[in-house]
């Protein structure tokens, strides 16, 4: 482990939603569901915030101790996990921006439901600090914890950077991109449990 690692709180929150935020905006998939920058400016920290919250609620938020880094990670339970409810998100988020409705409802549609499972949702490193090895070593920690309790993992890659990184750690693409009306695509990528 090159970093130490810590469980992110509710009291960390201004903290991690402000690093996604640097981390996220110049994000192809950021940028598509905010095509405006000042609207993206406005409302993007507003999205970030929903997911941590989002993370705090249904699994757990890991932070590097100096803040340099997050992960937000939800356990999802085997069966049919509905598709949430993208019309809420998205008025709770930005009433009339139904891109976030849409990237909700195509990435509910990929996600599997047959097994149990880590959801890495978003993994976010202090711009200046990309590409040193922070991001592996926090999605590491979560993955010895997951072939421990023999679970595997999901997750979406935004990028061909992000899903060569994935396929370091272990993660495999499953065949179908997640594509955004006239924007980027998404990678769902899954990982078995190593023994």
């Amino acid at each position: 482990m090159g970093v130490p690692i810590r469980r992110g709180t509710e009291s960390d929150r201004d903290m991690v939603v402000g690093l996604l935020h640097k981390a996220f905006t110049p994000d192809a998939v950021s940028r598509w569901i905010f095509p405006d920058p000042d609207h993206l400016e406005r409302r993007h920290g507003v999205l970030m915030a929903a997911f941590h919250d989002m993370a705090l609620a249904e699994g757990h938020v890991d932070l590097t101790e100096d803040g340099s880094a997050v992960a937000l990670w939800t356990s999802v339970p085997a069966g049919d996990h509905g598709d949430g409810d993208p019309v809420g998100f998205r008025v709770a988020i930005d009433p009339d921006n139904e891109r976030i409705e849409q990237i909700a409802r195509l990435t509910n549609a990929a996600h599997p439901t047959d097994r149990a499972h880590e959801y890495l949702m978003m993994i976010g490193v202090e711009p200046g600090l990309q590409g040193k090895g922070l991001g592996g070593d926090l999605i590491n920690d979560a993955l010895a914890r997951c072939d421990r309790d023999g679970l595997p993992a999901y997750l979406e890659a935004s990028s061909l950077r992000s899903r060569a990184l994935y396929e370091r750690l272990g993660f495999g693409f499953m065949g179908r991109t997640v594509d955004l009306p006239g924007g980027p695509h998404m990678w769902p990528m899954w990982r078995e449990p190593r023994s």
